[in-house]
């Protein structure tokens, strides 16, 4: 009960002040750390501008300490949403095509080595401007929610998005797309948020999308299906509401969602 009354908090909290950042407000030694790696500092001074503008037509603030990136692997697409003071509601500034490779099958990552790309609810909470795949931000996998239903023993680790548009278990984006990826994210960490939540689906969870995978994995992998119907629960709250899940882990490795 403390937990959610908890959550219930930062939701007030997220909602009526993020969002608010101005440049000057930003951690500044940060940024210039950052910006002290060639490949930042290049993606900086070429494609800032170009962001800016992005918000600025969704009527949502630069830098905004309030994003949200949705996943779907299926689809092979990430989209960022970000907070609009103007509508008090989560608006999308863009949607980004994750690269033809390194996606194993639909379905969650249970185990160290089964090249698949995780499915669930996690934070970006690293950013590496010294990746061998250009530039990437760490993804919190193995969450609690993994360490419950994976196999036992090694669940693995390392999952990013990065550049190079290659890799397995990953979401691999060209480098051009990183830059932009990675620039967003660096200046939303610096004003403030330094958890970004990325939840990542096997595909969009329409009603029609959900039927095709009981259809397709009942058979062979049944335990799927009730996995699915739960994050469809949160696909479905942000599509309704425009505003990001709260959510609590319970010891049964379940997704609860709390509005």
């Amino acid at each position: 009960m403390i937990k959610i009354k908890v959550l219930i908090f930062l939701f007030f909290v997220n909602y009526f002040c993020f969002g608010q950042t101005k440049f000057e407000d930003m951690n500044q030694e940060f940024i210039n750390n950052q910006l002290s790696y060639e490949k930042v500092s290049r993606a900086n001074n070429i494609k800032l501008e170009n962001i800016k503008i992005k918000f600025q037509v969704k009527k949502a603030n630069f830098p905004n300490n309030n994003i949200y990136w949705r996943a779907f692997k299926g689809n092979k697409r990430l989209e960022l949403w970000a907070y609009s003071t103007d509508s008090q509601k989560f608006v999308n500034i863009d949607t980004f095509h994750i690269c033809e490779t390194g996606f194993g099958d639909l379905g969650p990552k249970r185990r160290e080595g089964d090249f698949q790309i995780p499915e669930g609810l996690y934070y970006l909470n690293q950013l590496n401007p010294v990746s061998k795949y250009y530039l990437s931000l760490r993804v919190s996998y193995p969450n609690k929610s993994d360490s419950i239903l994976g196999k036992q023993g090694k669940l693995g680790s390392d999952i990013y998005v990065h550049g190079g548009c290659e890799t397995i278990g990953c979401l691999p984006m060209t480098n051009e797309i990183i830059e932009d990826i990675y620039l967003i994210n660096m200046y939303s960490y610096a004003s403030g948020q330094t958890l970004i939540p990325i939840h990542i689906f096997p595909c969009r969870m329409t009603v029609n999308n959900l039927n095709k995978l009981k259809k397709d994995y009942t058979s062979s992998k049944p335990e799927l299906i009730p996995f699915w119907i739960d994050l469809k629960l949160f696909f479905d709250y942000f599509d309704k509401y425009k505003m990001v899940p709260k959510y609590y882990i319970d010891q049964n490795g379940k997704y609860i969602l709390i509005g």
